[in-house]
């Protein structure tokens, strides 16, 4: 077994794509032309974005919409870097939420917790020392 991909169901597909470049730096890898599922370049695993029309579709059932919901998911993506408290800075000045300023946790890691303007949850957070 192989972790091969994350998709987050959003609202606009595109508008999501754009915010990930500009908060995180991460580059554009596809965007299907209807517009509907788009990938970015982020390291061995992808994340991918989905319309909201996609779900029902592929699983044929409701789900909650983030973006819709006041409080963050039960979920996160985690983005690794050496300078959280630039990559907080940087995603809060593209339009997310600041919901966690970058703290000092007891094992060494330095976190922060930022909401994207289509309700994904992201933990920003420096490398675990070994």
């Amino acid at each position: 077994m192989k972790f091969g991909y994350t998709i987050i169901y959003v609202p606009d597909v595109e508008a999501s794509l754009r915010f990930f470049e500009q908060a995180f730096g991460f580059a554009r890898k596809f965007l299907h032309e209807s517009g509907t599922y788009g990938e970015l370049a982020t390291g061995e695993t992808t994340l991918s974005f989905a319309a909201h029309e996609l779900a029902g579709s592929n699983f044929g059932h409701a789900h909650v919409a983030a973006s819709a919901s006041a409080d963050p998911l039960g979920m996160e993506v985690a983005f690794v870097t050496e300078d959280v408290q630039a990559a907080h800075d940087r995603a809060v000045a593209a339009g997310a939420s600041a919901l966690s300023a970058p703290a000092s946790k007891p094992w060494g890691q330095v976190v922060s917790y930022v909401r994207c303007p289509d309700g994904t949850l992201v933990e920003l957070c420096s490398p675990i020392a070994a």
